[in-house]
């Protein structure tokens, strides 16, 4: 009887120690996944994926923000909101009817400068008939200016200009290209 019962307890201890050993490897996880996830379920960044943001003053819809990702940045050396996707900005004035469109295919904005810096295929348009085309444009929301130094075409009512360089409020109004290199009148079709 005794050897049936040492037989069986070291079965038990055989199998136990089995199980024991194919649970803990079963365990071990594939570093690129956990680099993956750990990423993913950063505490210094959100994602949000088809992100639509309404931004009003006094109860009045200043613009809306529109872009298939954008990454919150947390860190608190560099906050920011990231669009490496592109965006796309529709202005409104005080009667909720769009004013303009600003697109681009990338966009920050530095929370700790107040600042926006757009890049690639960057178009600015409005409904009275204006039209900017650039590489880079810039918001600086503490002053209120809107500017660049890369090359622009500002199409107005009457004339197209090129050149280096742009500056406006941030409402457009007085935008001034700083290097003109050309300045084309346009022809009104005749009434």
């Amino acid at each position: 009887m005794r050897n049936h019962t040492l037989s069986h307890s070291f079965a038990l201890t055989v199998a136990s120690t089995l199980l024991a050993v194919f649970l803990l490897s079963a365990c071990v996880n594939d570093p690129a996944e956990v680099a993956a996830l750990r990423e993913k379920l950063s505490d210094r960044v959100e994602i949000g994926d088809s992100i639509r943001t309404v931004y009003s003053d006094s109860g009045m819809v200043r613009a809306i923000i529109e872009a298939p990702l954008m990454i919150n940045h947390l860190d608190k050396a560099d906050q920011r909101k990231e669009f490496p996707n592109g965006l796309l900005v529709t202005f409104y004035d005080n009667f909720n009817a769009p004013t303009s469109t600003l697109i681009a295919n990338w966009g920050v904005y530095r929370e700790r400068d107040r600042n926006v810096t757009l890049r690639d295929s960057v178009v600015w348009e409005s409904v009275d008939l204006q039209k900017l085309d650039t590489e880079e444009l810039n918001w600086d929301e503490k002053t209120g200016r809107i500017y660049t130094n890369k090359f622009v075409v500002l199409r107005q009512p009457d004339y197209i200009i090129t050149g280096y360089g742009l500056e406006a409020d941030q409402g457009f109004k007085n935008a001034k290209v700083l290097q003109v290199d050309g300045r084309i009148p346009m022809s009104r079709p005749k009434e």
